[in-house]
C-alpha cells in the first residue's frame, strides 16, 4: 500500500453537463507531445475529479433549461442550453438534492433498501406523489415554519447582540431560498393550485373529495336558548385583515417589501399569493369570486401537469446517470474511511472522444497517469453505461386499431462500434471497462428471470476473442428504481363549481395523473461501484476479520465461499429469484459482471440486499469466461514489478522473484491468510527469462489456473548469473 495507494480510481466516460468543460477541451492539442504536465493533470483533476456525490453535484451542476413558447402555450425543456434565446428568457433548472424529482427519487430508493421488499410488494404510489403540488406544499410549509420560529427568535433580541445578527444572517439564507422561485412562475404554479384549495375549500375536505362552501360563524345560545352557529361579522374593509401575532403582520410586510424589489414584473395576485404562502394571514375578507378561481385552479393544474409531464420526460435520462454516480459512491459504505473511490468524469459523450481527431488526447492522457511509477492518478477501471441493445422480433404494425405506446426519439446510447473502439485504446493502459446496456424494460431482472443471458452474450460477440477482451466487462442486468407499470403519479382532480361553492371532482377523468414511464440505474456503475468498494481494506475488514491492511483487494474474489453474502451492494432486492434453469444456464456459461436477487441467509440472518453472482470478463478460459481478478492482480503485480526492478532491469527481476525472504515473493508468500492477501492458497508465481527477445514470461497461477504476463526486459550494465 505504500508503493500503490490506490486501486479504484474509475473514470466516467458520460456526458453530464455540456456547459462544463471536458477531457478533450481540457487535453487540448497534444501533437508532438508523449505526456501532460503535472499542472494539465491538476487541472483536469480540479475540473473533473470527484471524491463523493455531493462535489459531484457540485463541480457539474447538472441542469435542465427552460423557456415558454408563445406558439403552442407550452414550456419547453431541454438538456442543452438552447442557443439563439436571449438570456433572460431562459430559465435554469438545477438538478439537486432540492430539486423534487430527485428528492422522490433518493427517498424511494432508501426506504426501499430499509424495507427490503421486491418490487411486485413495494408501495411506489406512497412516495411517488411527493411531485405533487400537495407535497411541494408541505415542503414549504416546513420552511414557513421554521421562519416564522427564527423570526420570533430574531425579534426578541437586542440589535447588536450576536445572536440576534446570527439569526439574521439565517433568515437571509431562508429568504434567499424562498425568492428565489417569485420570478420563476412554473415554481409558483404549485402554491396557487394549493393556495386556491385552501381558500375555496378552507383545506377541511381535502382528503375526502368533498367540499362545500364555509362562511366562518360563531357559536351562540339563542333567545330561546337554541344553539346555534351564526355568521361571524364581516370586516367593513376590503383589505387582507391581519391578526398581528408573533409578528406575523411584520413578516408579511417584509415578504411584501422583498417580492416587490426583486421581481421584474410585480404581479398583484402573485404578491398575494407569496404573503399569504409565507406568512398565511388569520382572516381573509371581501367575497371570492368562485367561478374566475375554480377556472384558474382548472387551468393551473392542467398546465402544471402537461409542463411536469415534458419535464420528467426530458430529465429522465439525466436524472439516470445522476442515480448511477450517486450509486457508485453509495456501495463505499464504510464506517472508517481508507481507500476512497474516486471518479473521474470525462464530461464528452463517448462517440465523440474515439473519433480518429480526439483518440490521441486520451492515450495521451492515459499514458501520462497509467505508465509512470507515481500510482496517485492511476486510471484502473471505467465505466461506459447505456450500450445499445437492439432486440429483434416486434412486430411491424401498419394500422392502430388500439392505443399503444407512443413512437418516442430513443435517447442517443453508446454503439458497440464506440465501445470497441474504446478498448482497443485502454487496454495498452489495463484500464477494466464496466459497461451495461441501455436502461428500459428490456434489461431489468424480471426480464433476465424470464428471458435469461442469452441475448446480451449475442450482443457481446465482437468484443470476444480480442486482445481486449479481458479488459471489457458486461453487467447485467440494470437496477429498477421505478418500474414501468408502477410509476403513474396523480397530481390531483379537477374542481366543479356547485350550488354551495366548489368541490374537487369525483369523477375518474377528472383525476389528473402523468407517467414517469420507469427510472433505472445501469449495472455497470454499481458494479464498478463494488468492486472500487472492496480494493479497500477497510471495507474489508468491516466483514472479513482475517484482512491485511497492507493489501488492497485486487486479489479479493467475490464468487468465492461466502464473498458474495458478506460484501453486498447497497441495492434493494427487486425480485424473488431466477429459476433454476436461468441460475444453470449462468452457471454453464459463466459469463459477465451478473447481478443475483435471491433469497440467502448468512450466519441465520436473512440477505435482503443484491448480491454478485458472477464477476467475468469477456476473456474466455476453459470454464467458460475468467473472473475479474484475475486481470486486476496481474496489473496489480506488473506495476509493482515494474516499480520494484526500475523499470524491469534483468538483475531486480530476478531479485524480486528469488527465494531470499527479502524478496516481493517471498513476503507475499508469507502472508498468504488473508482475504485480500496478493497470493493465497493454491496460487504461485514463476517467472523464465527469454534472453535472445528480451522478455520475462511470468505465469500467474490461480487455483491451477495459468495466467500469463510478459514484461519487456531492461539490460544492466553487467551480465547476471541466474
Amino acid at each position: 500500500m505504500d508503493i500503490i495507494n490506490q486501486t479504484n480510481r474509475t473514470m466516467l466516460f458520460e456526458e453530464i453537463n455540456p456547459e462544463k468543460l471536458d477531457l478533450i477541451t481540457i487535453v487540448g492539442d497534444v501533437k508532438g507531445i508523449d505526456s501532460l504536465s503535472d499542472d494539465k493533470i491538476k487541472e483536469i483533476n480540479g475540473h473533473l475529479l470527484v471524491r463523493s456525490f455531493d462535489e459531484f453535484l457540485n463541480k457539474f451542476s447538472p441542469t435542465v433549461y427552460s423557456f415558454f413558447n408563445a406558439a403552442n402555450q407550452k414550456v419547453v425543456y431541454t438538456l442543452k442550453k438552447p442557443e439563439g434565446i436571449a438570456e433572460d428568457a431562459i430559465s435554469e433548472i438545477r438538478i439537486d438534492q432540492n430539486n423534487d424529482f430527485l428528492k422522490m427519487l433518493f427517498t424511494l430508493i432508501d426506504t426501499k433498501r430499509s424495507q427490503g421488499m421486491t418490487n411486485v410488494d413495494f408501495k411506489f404510489e406512497h412516495l411517488l406523489d411527493m411531485i405533487s403540488p400537495k407535497k411541494v406544499m408541505d415542503d414549504i410549509r416546513q420552511v414557513r415554519k421554521e421562519i416564522h420560529y427564527l423570526y420570533g427568535q430574531y425579534e426578541k433580541l437586542d440589535d447588536e447582540d450576536p445572536k440576534k445578527l446570527d439569526m439574521g444572517d439565517k433568515l437571509n439564507a431562508m429568504f434567499e431560498e424562498a425568492s428565489a422561485n417569485y420570478n420563476n412562475v412554473m415554481a409558483m404554479l404549485p402554491l396557487a393550485i394549493e393556495d386556491i384549495k385552501t381558500r375555496l375549500l378552507l383545506g377541511g375536505s381535502n382528503e375526502e373529495n368533498d367540499a362545500e362552501a364555509v362562511q366562518i360563524g360563531m357559536l351562540m345560545i339563542g333567545e330561546s336558548g337554541e344553539l346555534k352557529i351564526i355568521e361571524a361579522p364581516k370586516s367593513e374593509s376590503t383589505e387582507l385583515v391581519l391578526l398581528d401575532e408573533h409578528g406575523s403582520n411584520d413578516l408579511a410586510q417584509v415578504f411584501e417589501e422583498d417580492y416587490n424589489s426583486i421581481t421584474e414584473a410585480p404581479s398583484g395576485y402573485v404578491k398575494d399569493l407569496v404573503v399569504r404562502t409565507f406568512s398565511p394571514l388569520p382572516a381573509v375578507a371581501g367575497d371570492v369570486n368562485v367561478e374566475q378561481e375554480v377556472q384558474n385552479y382548472n387551468t393551473y393544474l392542467e398546465f402544471y401537469k402537461t409542463a411536469k409531464d415534458d419535464f420528467v420526460k426530458t430529465v429522465k435520462p439525466l436524472v439516470e446517470k445522476i442515480l448511477g454516480v450517486k450509486m457508485f459512491f453509495d456501495q463505499y459504505a464504510v464506517k472508517n474511511k481508507g481507500m476512497a473511490p474516486s471518479l473521474l468524469v470525462t464530461n464528452t459523450k463517448l462517440e465523440m472522444l474515439v473519433k480518429s481527431a480526439n483518440i490521441p488526447r486520451l492515450e495521451t492522457y492515459l499514458n501520462t497517469v497509467n505508465s509512470k511509477n507515481d500510482f496517485s492518478d492511476t486510471i484502473w477501471f471505467g465505466i461506459v453505461p447505456s450500450v445499445e441493445l437492439e432486440t429483434a422480433g416486434k412486430v411491424k404494425v401498419t394500422r392502430e386499431r388500439f392505443k399503444g405506446n407512443e413512437k418516442i426519439a430513443k435517447q442517443d446510447g453508446n454503439t458497440m462500434e464506440s465501445l470497441s473502439m474504446l478498448m482497443q485504446v485502454v487496454k495498452e493502459f489495463k484500464v477494466q471497462i464496466f459497461f451495461s446496456f441501455e436502461t428500459g424494460e428490456e434489461t431489468t431482472f424480471n426480464n433476465m428471470a424470464t428471458a435469461g443471458i442469452d441475448k446480451y452474450i449475442d450482443k457481446c460477440a465482437p468484443l470476444i476473442r480480442k486482445e481486449y477482451s479481458e479488459y471489457a466487462i458486461p453487467c447485467i442486468p440494470n437496477f429498477t428504481v421505478i418500474p414501468k407499470e408502477k410509476s403513474g403519479v396523480v397530481i390531483d382532480s379537477r374542481m366543479v363549481q356547485t350550488e354551495n361553492g366548489a368541490q374537487l371532482s369525483r369523477e375518474k377523468e377528472d383525476i389528473l395523473k402523468l407517467w414517469i414511464e420507469g427510472v433505472y440505474v445501469g449495472a455497470s456503475y454499481v458494479a464498478a461501484g463494488i468492486v472500487s468498494a472492496y480494493q479497500c481494506p477497510e471495507y474489508l475488514k468491516e466483514s472479513f476479520k482475517n484482512t491485511s491492511k497492507d493489501f488492497p483487494g485486487v486479489r479479493f474474489d467475490i464468487e468465492a465461499g461466502e464473498n458474495s453474502l458478506r460484501a453486498v451492494t447497497t441495492m434493494a432486492k427487486e425480485i424473488t429469484g431466477f429459476t433454476n434453469t436461468i441460475k444453470d444456464s449462468i452457471n454453464r456459461k459463466n459469463f459477465g459482471f451478473i447481478f443475483s436477487s435471491e433469497n440467502a441467509q448468512l450466519q441465520g440472518k436473512d440477505i435482503r440486499r443484491i448480491t454478485v453472482y458472477k464477476a467475468r470478463s469477456l476473456a474466455q478460459s476453459e470454464d467458460g469466461f475468467d473472473s475479474i481478478y484475475k486481470t486486476l492482480v496481474s496489473t496489480y503485480i506488473e506495476r509493482i514489478l515494474r516499480f520494484q526492478t526500475a523499470d524491469f532491469k534483468h538483475e531486480n527481476i530476478v531479485k524480486f522473484f528469488s527465494n531470499n525472504p527479502s524478496s516481493q515473493k517471498s513476503m507475499w508468500l508469507s502472508k498468504r491468510g488473508f482475504i485480500n492477501s496478493i497470493i493465497q492458497d493454491g496460487d504461485d508465481m514463476s517467472y523464465v527469462i527469454d534472453e535472445k527477445n528480451n522478455l520475462c514470461h511470468i505465469d500467474l497461477i490461480y487455483n491451477g489456473n495459468v495466467k500469463n504476463l510478459e514484461v519487456m526486459i531492461t539490460k544492466g550494465t553487467s551480465a547476471v548469473k541466474i
